[in-house]
């Protein structure tokens, strides 16, 4: 599956959760796992019709490893 495959397919997942990190107030990030080999992103606070990006699991992986080693300058 291509990226654009990928990205049609999450646009139909009704399976998002928000972040561990986030309060129930607050708008935050959300991630859906439920098409195979891909991470769906998207922003909470705009809605289901919002933009999502896409991420291969190894993309994915490569980038929550490297939040949790704080290689990231926030």
């Amino acid at each position: 599956m291509n990226h654009r495959d990928a990205l049609a397919s999450l646009e139909g997942v009704t399976d998002w959760r928000k972040s561990s990190y986030s309060d129930q107030e607050n708008a935050c990030v959300e991630v859906a796992d439920s098409v195979p080999g891909w991470i769906g992103v998207r922003d909470s606070k705009l809605g289901p019709d919002g933009p999502i990006l896409a991420f291969t699991t190894a993309e994915w992986a490569a980038f929550t490893a490297g939040a949790r080693d704080n290689e990231f300058d926030l």
